[in-house]
């Protein structure tokens, strides 16, 4: 049971701003960190990401910036980034670290490239002094707050990559698979664990709902959300849980994806899983007048079966993850609504056999269409396995055992959809 709210804390985080850019601002916070540790001021940035990173930092906006790219996220975590933080390294950002920052990008202090790596995760901050007497580099790895490596002057203080025999690893290096999880194990988990251990996830649920608040209250990106809700397009959209779920949801990916300063709590080190794997729940609980307790399970449920999917993926991936959080979020309406465990493995079919295919082409204000989309199938989903609807195991990728069409859907998104991703960013960088 323990492991289990381990695993909650480790993949379930504050973040602010767009994951992909915040790991390299915690990179170059902590880069940054060691010279002036060793007596010396920062003055130039050198950046290598992968092609992933490269992709979902493109076109997103940097909180408080209205700005979008990994420069600016770079030239903030210069200024105002403090590694301790975590994926919240830009909290502390004022308008002159803004103003300073913009200045670094036009001086041409910051350069950003792409790093010979295979892994999808990946960022290299290399920070160098004004004498250039003073260097140091920071690798981030796997995971988007997973810091595996820091060197200062040519001095390694931390390599969790070492591979020769008897070297201890400095990081944790347990991943989701280590923790065998499966449907049946987490629906017992979210039944059974004593309230007072799982409550803290409701914290999650509060601070995503104030994205989706301000992302109603303002004109944040397209919109999606605000529109969604507008009284004027009732006749349309209807006014019942499948309007105000997608409505919520949406509005807090157009809140964040536009820079908007509010932390979102992510889910595997995506605020917009965080925020589409917990609005849907939050807003079906509203509807149903559900007690805290019964929205912590269904909470619970809904993020650990996005965690375990995820697993199979990878942090990132050519799969868009509102196809995970979705799914996610399918089971936790399900459990709201008195759902057994069959009609949650159900629910999971449905969407498996519904939106997989959904491609990620970069985080930006656009994500909202996708995860409004990905509700829209959440629900349709949880009220087909509620009426005892499932998608046959003869239809596509789907299987009778539910793991394994978990492991089918994990293994096109990794495996299957390589070359889509590769076509993808170079169709972005070529623009």
């Amino acid at each position: 049971m323990h492991e289990y709210i381990e695993l909650i804390k480790k993949e379930v985080k504050p973040a602010l701003g767009c994951t992909e850019p915040i790991a390299v601002a915690l990179a170059v916070a902590k880069a940054c960190e060691v010279v002036r540790e060793a007596g010396a001021q920062c003055a130039t940035l050198d950046v290598k990401v992968s092609a992933n990173i490269l992709k979902n930092g493109m076109g997103v906006g940097i909180p408080g910036t209205g700005m979008v790219g990994l420069h600016i996220a770079s030239a903030l975590a210069f200024y105002c980034g403090k590694s301790e933080y975590g994926l919240e390294v830009l909290k502390d950002l004022t308008g002159a670290d803004v103003l300073a920052a913009k200045e670094m990008v036009d001086g041409k202090k910051v350069t950003i490239a792409l790093a010979d790596t295979d892994k999808k995760l990946y960022v290299e901050a290399l920070c160098t002094s004004e004498d250039g007497t003073h260097s140091s580099k920071v690798v981030i790895a796997d995971n988007h707050d997973s810091i595996v490596y820091v060197e200062g002057d040519g001095v390694v203080f931390l390599d969790a990559t070492a591979q020769s025999e008897g070297d201890a690893p400095q990081v944790n290096q347990k991943t989701t698979l280590d923790y065998n999880l499966t449907v049946d194990k987490i629906y017992d988990f979210a039944c059974n664990a004593p309230f007072d251990e799982i409550e803290f996830i409701l914290e999650g649920a509060r601070m995503n709902m104030a994205l989706a608040q301000e992302g109603l209250k303002l004109d944040y990106g397209l919109r999606v959300g605000k529109t969604i809700l507008d009284n004027k397009h009732s006749q349309i959209f209807g006014t019942g849980l499948m309007n105000t779920c997608m409505a919520l949801t949406a509005a807090a990916s157009d809140a964040r994806m536009a820079g908007c300063t509010l932390p979102a709590m992510s889910n595997s080190g995506s605020g917009n899983q965080g925020i589409t794997v917990s609005m849907p729940v939050v807003a079906a609980a509203q509807e149903l007048q559900s007690s805290e307790e019964e929205l912590a399970r269904a909470l619970v449920l809904s993020n650990l079966i996005a965690i375990h999917i995820k697993g199979y993926l990878g942090k990132l991936s050519a799969l868009c993850g509102c196809v995970i959080a979705s799914t996610g979020s399918s089971c936790g309406i399900v459990m709201l609504k008195k759902g057994s465990l069959e009609q949650i493995k159900f629910a999971i079919k449905n969407m498996v056999g519904n939106i997989t295919g959904m491609v990620c082409d970069g985080a930006k204000v656009g994500c909202a269409l996708k995860v409004a989309s990905g509700v829209s199938s959440s629900v349709q989903s949880a009220i087909l396995a509620l009426e005892n609807i499932c998608i046959s195991s003869n239809d596509g990728i789907i299987e009778e055992d539910v793991e394994k069409t978990i492991r089918n859907l994990g293994t096109i998104g990794s495996k299957g959809m390589q070359t889509t991703d590769n076509m993808i960013l170079d169709i972005m960088v070529c623009k």
